[in-house]
This record gives structure tokens, C-alpha cells and sequence, in this order.
């Protein structure tokens, strides 16, 4: 293991030395250098320890092991140099495509096998082959002579006598070694959530040039393998293209081949005020629209959100595109719902990048704040990568205590945030986003809640409303008071005057019915999507109940609207205060996600539901007796209208993953696989 982990650090010294941009035309801080370089090593611990766990299985065979059985030593010698034969020509490859491309190795690579004879030639006249091939076989050379070598030493000679208590102190270090190896850490580590190492850490600079350092080929290639070979239909974004431009209003001279980029002016209805205002996104966790009292919930779990829906802007009709925190983060900060059918969007190391409106909010102070480890579904990486200058505070960087597998409470969260965004400078403009995570299994309700009661009513009225016991139900309630909590503090900070506070749900967490929302709700399976949204902002922002539908992914452009901001829209998100070309507003659902997911275009009457490939389609109305009732053939018109809407929808947000993502590397478009071999041309 210790011979596979230097051959992977000396690799690692080469691709530094000789191929990385990183003190040539990068310069990069020292911190975040040295922070790639060790989870560059870390990963490369972590291949060592995988190489050797099939020679640790050869080992610990009770009879026929590597110790006594000659047979058993040379399988175990071949496998370990055919393994290392494969591993240095993927680091050979890896290599090579940085050269020409800019970017480690990973799936895309493939696409070069398609034209196989002109790829092959291109490598010939580009590179020294037979002087690459020879130093391949050399290093594979040396590397199973010294393998030979260790196995006569250690292998072959007289066993040493050792005790009982001796085997078993072996037996446990080893053991941890293993775990806190493949793990990946050895500290800031969540017992009840032990978040491994992840390609995501390596991009905490947000410098790509920077966190390919931190890369390891070989497991990087094998991640980005697991993505669909087939990540959009061009064809059918083509077909839809006409409609998605009406959709989004793209002015005439714009509407080029599968261009979406639009450059929005200053709108009418920008905030008069004389300073840019803070906003302070409270992203509410599991929380729908069934669990909030002023959507109609009994038993007075949120006061405190009554309260904002009464005094902000209540937003009745609002739909997350997909059910999932990750999922529902990315939609925001992107505008693009997140259709990747088995795994959310930001586990794709490939459109990590992302570009977005945040990131033009110039002059101002970009935090994310989250109680646990944001390196979840690699979520890290994403917000690194695609916000500028971001200010994360994540786990470990708290004072207080974690309480669950979520990290610190949301009470400390919002006291500890509220602390951060205090102590900024008055003249400058914020954008803050809290991450709350509490109102979620295993619905903790931590002993330190200020004056926090829990309530008990009848547990069979709770499930009767959407609640499944009193657990969730205080959970909930926690929730809304700990809002309450850090409102209170708001109020009487400098910041509050000039701050938009945006409250959304990322998803509901549904578990019981919902007999006081109407029925379509849960017959047609939009209670999942239906979450609370609210802006509030009483010295800025008048009361106004907004009936209209809305989507997450309106959100972002709504408040650049109202910042007066002119900006790049490249992707799928709309100000909800300009007019929708479609007439009445409509927005996209995933109603079943995997492999073959279920689609819906849903407006405050309608639902049109269909398989993504457009079969089994049928339109709802969602107010009537029967909303499971398929109503296309009474209003062919509004079928047809929401149908195209879901396909376009849905067809374009596959494409926009790859075509708003920004690679720094040399292939402007390597991920949508628009870049060809130099042969090829």
C-alpha cells in the first residue's frame, strides 16, 4: 500500500510540476493550495487502500493465502501489476487530456472513441507515443519488481510469535486505519453523518485550475462514468425551441440555434430606494404549503410565517420543479429545474459550474450559511464554483455544539448568522442564504430552545391534517419559531430596513392526508411541490397576496427585478412582475422521478401529466369533483398548450445543464461534447 500511495504522490508532483497552470498563468492563495494538495493526497490514500482490500482478502484466506501458497503469491503479484498497468495509463490519459482540453479526465473522453482512426491519428502526431508507451511499461516495471521484492521480504519470512492482545490491538488499528482512510477525514467528522471525501472538496476555492490539483484520475473518471451516456435530446430541444423562446420572452434578434441568453434592462417596478437592498434567503426545510397555517393548516403551527405571508408578499400557487433539498438549491441558484433522473445535478462534476444571477449581484458580500456539512450531494462545489467570492460557513465553523445528524441547531444557525450579517459593514449590500435543517428526521428538539414549548394535541386529529405525530408537529413548530426568534433580532439590527427576506420550502415531506388542502393536492400528487414562499420587507415591500403560479426558479430574476438590476438570464426563470407570453402562468413539475419520470405543467386550474417521452398524457382540472378525471378531450386547446410546455420544459432543462455550465478549461463546450479532435477539423 505504502508503494502505491508514492507512486500516486510522485504522479501527483508530475502533474503539478509539468501540467498544471497553478503558479504559471494561475496564481493562487497559498491556503487554498495547500488545501488541494492534501484532498489530492487523501483521494490518492484512498485508491492505495482500494488497490490493495482483494490482496487483504488473499491474505486472510483461511488455508490457500498469500503466506503459504505460492500459487496465491503470483495471482496476487499479477493482479497488482495488471492494476498498475491500468492505473498509470489512466494517468497518462489524464494528463494528456488536461493538455488539450484543460480538464482532468472524466466520461466525455469517450466521445473520441466514436471516431476512433482520426483520434488515433491525432495522438500519433501529436505526441511521442512510443516514448510515452516505453515509460509506461517502465514505471509498470519497476513498480512489480519492487512488489516482488516486498513480497519475499515480508512474505516469506519465519512468522514472528504474537499474542493474543497484540493480534487484537493490530487487528483494531488496521481497521481504523482502513475506515478513516477510505473515509477520506479524521476530523470535523458528524458521527451520525460521516460525510466521506467527495471530488466536491477539492473545488472549495472555486478556482478549477486550483481543484485539479486535488483531483485523483482514476476516481474522478470512475465518478463521471456513472452519469447518463446520453444527457440530452438535441433533436427534441431543437423541436421545442420555438415555443421555450415565446416562453421567455427572447427578443427576435436573439433567437439563434439554442440560444437562451437574454439581457433584461432595468424594470419599471424596481424598489425606489436611495442604497442597494440585503436580501437574506431562509431556505425552510421539508416545510409544504399543507404544514403552514396560512395555507390553511389547523392547530396554529406557524404563527410566526402567518405573520410574514400577512405583512409581505404571500405567494399562494408556489411549486418547487422537483422534490429534494439538493434539488430544490440548485433550481434556485440556476433557474434550471433539476430533471437528472437517478442522482440530483450537483453530483455532476461536469456542469458544477454554473452561471447564475447571484453572481452578478456586483458590489455585494455573498454568504451561505448551513448548520451541517455542505459538501452533501456536493453542494459545495456547486456554490463555490459558480458564486464568486462566496463567504461558506458550514460545520465546524459554528461555536455551538451539533445536536443531530444535521449539524447545529437552527435556533444557534439563525443566532450565529444573525451575528455574521451584524457585523458587516453598513456600506455594503449583502446576499445571505440560510440553510435550515431541523424540521427533518429525526425531528429533533434540542434541550437549549429559549423558551420553546412542545404541545400535544390529539395525535389522531394530527394525522388527519398532515401532520404524523407530535414529534413532526413540534418539529414544525420549532421551525417557525426559531423565524420568529431570528426576525426578533433582525428588527433590531441596522440591516433590517433594507433587507428583502426571502422564505421558501425546498419540498414537503407529506406523510399522512391532507384533509384541509383541496383534494387534488394529494389525488394528483402536487402536495410534494406546493411549499410556502414569501418576501418580506415591511420598510421596502407593501402587503400583496399573489394568486398567479409560481415556480423557484422565478425567484432569483423576481428580486433582480425589483433591485433594478440589468442582467444575463440564460436560463429557465422568469420575473413574476413582467408578462407571462403564455397568458396564464404555468409551472413545471417532476412528478416521479428515476428513469423514466413523470412530467406535469400545472396552472392555478390545470395539470397536464405525462410520461417524459410524452405518452400516457392527460390534463386535470384541479378545482372539479373528480380532478383525477382526464380531461384532454373537453379542452384539446389547454392540452396541447401545457403538453408542449411540459416537453419543451423538461427537454430544455437537460440541455441547459451542459450549455449554461461555464468550463474553464480549453474546451469552451468539452461537456456537451461540441469539442472535436484537432483531426477531425
Amino acid at each position: 500500500m505504502v508503494a502505491l500511495f508514492a507512486l500516486f504522490v510522485v504522479m501527483r508532483a508530475v502533474f503539478f510540476a509539468f501540467f498544471s497552470e497553478v503558479g504559471d498563468t494561475v496564481q493562487a492563495d497559498s491556503g487554498d493550495l495547500y488545501h488541494a494538495l492534501g484532498v489530492g493526497l487523501r483521494f490518492d490514500l484512498r485508491l492505495a487502500l482500494l488497490m490493495v482490500l482483494p490482496l487483504a482478502v488473499l491474505a486472510w484466506l483461511p488455508r490457500f493465502n498469500l503466506v503459504r501458497s505460492a500459487p496465491v503469491r503470483v495471482l496476487g503479484l499479477v493482479y497488482i501489476t495488471l492494476a498498475v498497468l491500468v492505473v498509470v495509463l489512466t494517468y497518462i490519459l489524464d494528463f494528456g487530456h488536461y493538455v488539450y482540453l484543460g480538464d482532468r479526465l472524466n466520461v466525455t473522453a469517450f466521445r473520441f472513441l466514436e471516431d476512433t482512426a482520426i483520434s488515433t491519428r491525432m495522438v500519433w502526431e501529436s505526441y511521442p507515443v512510443v516514448w510515452i508507451t516505453l515509460g509506461w511499461l517502465a514505471v509498470t516495471a519497476v513498480m512489480a519488481l519492487i512488489f516482488r521484492a516486498l513480497a519475499r521480504r515480508f512474505l516469506l519470512r519465519a512468522p514472528m510469535p504474537m499474542g493474543t492482545g497484540s493480534k487484537w490491538i493490530g487487528g483494531v488499528v488496521v481497521f481504523l486505519a482502513l475506515v478513516f482512510g477510505l473515509l477520506g477525514r479524521v476530523s470535523d467528522i458528524n458521527l451520525e453523518n460521516p460525510v466521506p471525501l467527495r471530488w466536491s472538496d477539492a473545488f472549495a476555492s472555486g478556482n478549477n485550475a486550483v481543484a485539479a490539483l486535488g483531483l485523483n484520475p482514476v476516481l474522478f473518471l470512475y465518478d463521471t462514468t456513472l452519469l447518463s451516456s446520453e444527457p440530452f435530446d438535441r433533436e427534441a430541444v431543437e423541436k421545442y425551441y420555438p415555443l421555450m423562446a415565446d416562453f421567455l420572452a427572447l427578443p427576435e434578434q436573439a433567437r439563434e440555434p439554442l440560444n437562451f441568453e437574454r439581457n433584461v434592462s432595468v424594470q419599471p417596478h424596481r424598489l425606489d430606494v436611495d442604497r442597494p437592498p440585503n436580501i437574506v434567503v431562509v431556505m425552510l426545510e421539508s416545510l409544504g404549503a399543507s404544514r403552514v397555517g396560512a395555507y390553511g393548516t389547523p392547530f396554529d403551527p406557524t404563527p410566526n410565517l402567518d405573520r410574514i405571508a400577512r405583512e409581505g408578499w404571500f405567494f399562494e400557487h408556489f411549486y418547487v420543479p422537483v422534490t429534494g433539498t439538493a434539488k430544490s438549491i440548485w433550481a434556485f441558484l440556476t433557474g434550471i429545474p433539476d430533471v437528472a433522473p437517478e442522482e440530483t445535478a450537483s453530483r455532476n462534476p461536469l456542469i458544477g459550474h454554473q452561471r447564475n444571477i447571484v453572481n452578478q449581484l456586483e458590489g455585494y458580500r455573498k454568504l451561505y450559511m448551513v448548520g451541517g456539512n455542505a459538501g452533501w450531494a456536493n453542494l459545495e462545489a456547486v456554490l463555490t464554483r459558480s458564486i464568486d467570492g462566496l463567504e461558506l460557513y458550514e460545520e465546524g465553523d459554528w461555536q455551538s455544539p451539533n445536536v443531530d445528524v444535521w449539524g447545529i441547531s437552527d435556533l444557534n444557525l439563525f443566532k450565529e448568522s444573525h451575528r455574521i450579517l451584524e457585523a458587516l459593514p453598513s456600506d455594503q449590500p449583502f446576499f445571505a442564504f440560510i440553510q435550515t435543517a431541523g424540521n427533518h428526521r429525526p425531528f429533533t428538539i434540542p434541550e437549549n430552545n429559549d423558551d420553546f414549548e412542545t404541545r400535544s394535541p390529539p395525535e389522531q386529529e394530527l394525522n388527519a391534517n398532515g401532520f404524523r405525530n407530535t414529534a413532526q408537529y413540534n418539529a414544525v413548530r420549532l421551525l417557525d419559531y426559531n423565524v420568529g426568534r431570528y426576525m426578533d433580532m433582525a428588527r433590531e439590527s441596522d440591516y433590517f430596513d433594507n433587507t428583502i427576506f426571502v422564505f421558501f420550502g425546498d419540498h414537503n415531506n407529506r406523510i399522512t392526508t391532507l384533509s384541509h388542502m383541496p383534494p387534488f393536492q394529494e389525488q394528483l400528487g402536487l402536495e410534494s411541490h406546493h411549499v410556502p414562499h414569501m418576501l418580506y420587507a415591511p420598510g421596502l415591500l407593501e402587503p400583496r397576496h399573489v394568486k398567479d403560479v409560481v415556480s423557484l426558479v422565478d425567484v432569483m430574476p423576481t428580486l433582480a427585478g425589483m433591485l433594478g438590476m440589468e442582467y444575463r438570464n440564460t436560463t429557465l426563470g422568469r420575473d413574476i412582475q413582467m408578462p407571462a407570453p403564455e397568458g396564464e402562468r404555468s409551472a413545471f413539475v417532476v412528478l416521479r422521478e428515476g428513469p423514466a419520470p413523470q412530467i406535469g405543467m400545472v396552472t392555478r386550474e390545470h395539470l397536464a401529466r405525462l410520461n417524459h417521452d410524452g405518452e400516457a398524457a392527460t390534463l386535470h382540472e384541479l378545482y372539479s369533483d373528480e380532478p383525477e378525471q382526464d380531461r384532454a378531450g373537453d379542452d384539446p386547446e389547454t392540452f396541447q398548450k401545457l403538453f408542449d410546455l411540459a416537453r419543451g420544459t423538461y427537454e430544455t432543462s437537460r440541455y441547459l445543464f451542459y450549455d449554461n455550465a461555464v468550463n474553464d478549461g480549453k474546451g469552451e463546450k468539452a461537456a456537451s461534447g461540441d469539442v472535436e479532435p484537432e483531426g477531425a477539423r
